[in-house]
């Protein structure tokens, strides 16, 4: 079955930056790029993928917007298979509906909690709270360079190595195989190493071993938990042994620690709960969540059971 990775696009510097991340996505996965606008509105503040004069009253928009980013996009990436369409109905619903047919949903933010353009706030939220699939966030600004390491000399560029993949794991919540399973292939298909951000709960106070000592009990439970991430990750580092794993271990939520963590990463990859509330953020979670509005880098949440 082909691969293929779609973008929803509306204009903006948002979308057209995650419209050039999809692109490169599809390159490195060897897949098809699919560019779809989303909903009967026109776009409200369009810049065109060329940088052409902006069309007069009464043009089409979308139908320009989508086919002079299908031209730019197939340009700057020879081979890349590119198709565009417009989407009827209301955007949300199109783009779920989108999602449902496509490896990785792509869409443009600046983050979760700042007002912006319409492909941010409620309906991104139910977007990437309800889609079936892996959805990428990607903020303005973004560029090849931003994903890189720097050379000996200090200067980044769009084609030296790649940053590390970083993902959050939580060690009481037993349901990974997804979220591993698109971190590892993102690593893979990278050449990157993977950081492993997992947090773990301490128990209430004196519930472990009545009489221990307190560091004797944390000692205890860091062993656990390490033997709970060991067990987790052997086999995914037998399926990808050129993956260079570490490994980042916090008590409580690991929200915080994944955005630090973003800063020198190429990639940040957190789970989000597909089933149990119909609630839009208990879906999401607080460390995705926090992860989606403050990472500095593109982040992918990976629905599981």
């Amino acid at each position: 079955m082909s691969r293929t990775v779609t973008v929803g696009l509306d204009g903006s510097p948002e979308s057209r930056a995650a419209a050039d991340w999809a692109a490169r996505e599809a390159v490195l996965s060897a897949a098809a790029l699919r560019v779809v606008y989303a909903g009967e509105q026109q776009p409200s503040s369009y810049v065109p993928f060329g940088g052409e004069d902006v069309p007069p009253p009464g043009t089409d928009r979308a139908e320009r917007l989508v086919r002079d980013a299908e031209n730019a996009l197939a340009h700057r990436h020879p081979g890349l298979r590119v198709t565009a369409e417009r989407l009827p109905g209301r955007p949300t619903a199109a783009l779920l509906e989108a999602a449902r047919d496509t490896d990785i949903l792509v869409l443009g933010s600046r983050g979760l909690g700042r007002a912006a353009g319409y492909l941010l706030g409620s309906v991104a939220t139910t977007v990437v709270s309800k889609a079936e699939r892996p959805v990428a966030l990607v903020r303005a600004g973004t560029g090849p360079a931003d994903e890189r390491r720097p050379d000996a000399t200090g200067t980044v560029s769009g084609t030296g190595p790649y940053m590390d993949v970083v993902v959050g794991l939580e060690l009481h919540d037993q349901t990974h195989d997804d979220v591993l399973r698109f971190a590892f292939e993102a690593a893979a298909r990278r050449a990157a190493g993977l950081k492993v951000v997992h947090g773990w709960r301490l128990p209430p106070y004196g519930t472990v071993w009545a009489g221990a000592p307190d560091e004797v009990q944390q000692d205890e439970l860091e062993a656990r938990g390490q033997q709970t991430l060991d067990a987790l990750l052997e086999p995914w580092r037998a399926k990808y042994p050129g993956v260079e794993v570490t490994e980042e271990a916090v008590v409580g939520q690991a929200g915080a620690h994944l955005v630090d963590a973003s800063r020198d990463a190429s990639l940040v990859v957190v789970g989000r709960r597909s089933r149990g509330t119909a609630m839009v953020g208990a879906l999401i979670g607080p460390v995705t969540h926090e992860v989606l509005r403050n990472a500095e880098t593109p982040v992918v949440v990976v629905p599981h059971d």
